[in-house]
């Protein structure tokens, strides 16, 4: 456990308080498990504990179909049964729920913005928001920091992520910032508009 406390190319360190990532949904997980964060994370490292002494599950190793079907032995008979099932390295889960995940994000991806018109889309909604706030776009982009820039900043990013789903590091290379700086500003955004 100690070592896994440790590794960073997971989430577990931040789930358990050992890093800080501003961009990963630790309060979420945590209030999941328990409203107290201490009992959370006591629950969680519970939870995890009890995985490892499960050892190694067949349906949780390998690619998306493999995983899904539960091991490379289900996999050969699907295929010689000339079987398909639907698969995604991605997600964790069968066949049907595997469809469903995909369908979902199928659906939500029709109003994101196409490669060859995302930066147009970009540039024209920078343009229009600074215009309509009276800032400029090269005091936005090349770092101004007043307090009206800032405001506008996350107005864009907002816009740009909820209306077209532009990353945040996309945002930031077009509004003069860095990704935990849109981050920051998505999550104040998102805070004001909850209350």
């Amino acid at each position: 456990m100690g070592e896994l406390d440790d590794y960073p190319w997971s989430g577990h360190s931040i789930l358990v308080g050992k890093r800080k990532i501003d961009w990963q949904g630790r309060e979420y997980v945590l209030q999941k498990l328990h409203r107290a964060e201490r009992k959370a994370i006591q629950a969680y490292r519970g939870f995890i504990e009890e995985g490892m002494g499960q050892g190694r599950r067949p349906e949780l190793v390998g690619g998306g179909l493999v995983r899904s079907m539960g091991g490379w032995s289900q996999v050969l008979s699907l295929r010689n049964a000339s079987g398909t099932m639907e698969s995604d390295a991605r997600i964790l889960g069968g066949g049907d729920f595997v469809a469903d995940i995909l369908k979902e994000a199928d659906r939500k991806s029709r109003r994101f913005l196409p490669v060859r018109t995302r930066e147009a889309v970009i540039g024209a909604v920078i343009q229009k928001i600074c215009r309509e706030e009276g800032i400029g776009e090269k005091e936005l982009c090349f770092g101004g920091r007043g307090r009206k820039v800032s405001q506008v900043r996350a107005m864009i990013a907002l816009h740009l992520r909820s209306e077209y789903g532009v990353s945040m590091a996309e945002i930031a290379r077009n509004v003069g910032v860095c990704t935990s700086a849109v981050a920051n500003s998505l999550r104040k955004r998102e805070k004001e508009n909850n209350k």
